[in-house]
């Protein structure tokens, strides 16, 4: 079986030519130009803002004039992450799918699940000739996952609908009232190059075989984060023994959990045997401490060359001191919804980069306006004392949720109907860009909802297939069913 044979066969459609259509943050002309010409081919009004979002317009089907107009809306945008032994370019190369089961899965890369089903669905309904809704507005997104620059730049014109249904959740039979804020905070050490010690064994040691996952959707499952993870061990090596630090990477993305992490670093050669024997030792403590959530983690140390230079010692220990105190996960839950997460850090990615500097990328969320700036100020404090230059991005609101909403109404009524079970009403921990819309058109009625996808923004990401066609069975019956116009 492939994507080819799934139900419902127009949805599975639509989320197959995105596959092909490569799609990174920041790089989504040629999934516009392909919106657009979707819009041209079937004869409905198309427009295109500054920033890239486009809004596909169609009129109401055949007695369902009166109803609200609705606006579906997805992010075209994907997070692009590969396992290492992969050789694929997301700037070229279609997504190669495959079905395991009840799960379609890329081979070794992310799926695109989030958000090419929710863009999938909305142009299944746009292609349609025997679906009734009312009038739609379809809003696709750019760069949702990389700094909501779609969102943020869209136009308080661009729309006129006054419902919306985001189709960027990730659990179906849970329908979505809110969501938190986030607001990244980057830090920047500079560091002297010096000269390699001589009579020293020089290694690599490297984290990998987490999952990873979402940092806000999958930040309170304990997932390893392999920064904080190689973040111990080298402070342990540094406590004990002359370490001298020539290169350091982990993570890639400001959302996602980092899975993999690397450093070359060097000790005195009469510490060779000790620094490999405490790196067996730390790894079996760690595989204890993930055994349940990420049983397949792994710590490695290789012999390697002299580099050419190494970081002086200050800037190696206030960078270690830094990166294990740092905060990572949850640190807060929600007092008002049982089970959520209020507050949290993602310490996401360490860079080399130019001008001998080390980038290191952090985001934190709440639906708490003042949580999220303490969360962000708690990364000030903790780099401030390691000498180093932070800086605050703007951040984004959060989506406060409105448990009177109309569109909740009728979507809690119609999935209960169809399923003889009530549907979970809940908010999100993950950033989704119903924040930034309300900003701008403050009268929005909105709910969101999707099928089941697990391990979103890393390569072990997969939809659940027979979700899929219970969440568009939902999603028909709720534009049946709108409310009128008053």
């Amino acid at each position: 079986m492939t994507i080819h044979d799934l139900k419902p066969s127009v949805v599975w459609k639509y989320f197959y030519e995105l596959t092909q259509i490569p799609r990174p943050s920041k790089k989504e002309e040629k999934v516009i130009a392909y919106l657009l010409n979707f819009a041209k081919e079937h004869n409905l009004e198309a427009k295109k803002d500054h920033a890239g979002n486009v809004l596909i317009t169609k009129p109401a089907t055949k007695g369902k004039e009166n109803l609200k107009t609705v606006i579906l809306q997805g992010h075209v945008d994907m997070v692009c992450e590969k396992n290492n032994d992969v050789t694929f370019n997301f700037d070229t190369d279609p997504i190669q799918t495959y079905v395991d089961g009840d799960w379609l899965k890329a081979k070794g890369t992310t799926l695109g699940a989030d958000n090419g089903m929710g863009v999938a669905a909305a142009l299944a309904i746009l292609a349609s000739d025997n679906i009734e809704h009312g009038r739609l507005e379809c809003l696709f997104t750019i760069d949702e996952e990389t700094g909501l620059t779609g969102a943020y730049a869209l136009g308080k014109d661009f729309l006129t609908g006054e419902i919306l249904i985001n189709l960027d959740t990730e659990e179906e039979g849970e329908i979505y009232i809110g969501c938190a804020g986030g607001k990244g905070t980057t830090i920047t050490f500079k560091y002297e190059e010096e000269e390699p010690p001589s009579g020293y064994y020089w290694f690599n040691v490297a984290i990998k075989g987490l999952n990873g996952g979402h940092s806000g959707s999958e930040i309170h499952k304990g997932l390893g984060n392999a920064n904080k993870i190689l973040a111990r061990y080298l402070w342990e090596v540094s406590r004990k023994m002359d370490l001298r630090l020539a290169k350091i990477s982990g993570g890639n993305l400001h959302n996602a959990i980092a899975r993999e992490a690397s450093a070359l670093a060097g000790v005195p050669m009469g510490d060779k045997e000790r620094v490999a024997v405490m790196l067996n030792i730390f790894a079996a403590e760690v595989q204890g401490e993930l055994s349940v959530i990420d049983p397949n983690v792994q710590l490695t140390i290789d012999t390697t060359d002299q580099p050419e230079f190494v970081f002086d010692k200050n800037t190696t220990r206030n960078l270690l001191n830094g990166l294990v105190a740092c905060p990572h996960g949850v640190l807060a839950m929600s007092q008002d919804i049982p089970g959520l997460v209020e507050a949290s850090t993602n310490l996401a990615s360490v860079k080399m980069k130019e001008n001998q500097t080390i980038v290191i990328g952090t985001s934190q969320r709440s639906s708490t306006e003042s949580l999220k700036n303490y969360a962000a100020n708690m990364i000030n404090a903790v780099f401030t004392l390691a000498k180093a230059k932070v800086e605050h991005g703007d951040g984004y609101p959060g989506w406060k949720p409105n448990p009177n909403s109309e569109i909740l109404k009728v979507a809690e009524k119609v999935y209960e109907d169809l399923y003889k079970v009530e549907p979970e009403i809940k908010a999100i921990h993950a950033g989704l860009e119903c924040g930034l819309f309300l900003e701008k058109y403050p009268y929005l009625d909105m709910v969101s909802c999707g099928p089941t996808i697990t391990d979103a923004h890393s390569p072990a990401e997969q939809v659940n297939i027979p979700s899929v066609a219970k969440w568009w069975d939902f999603l028909l019956e709720v534009l049946k069913n709108v409310p009128e116009k008053k």
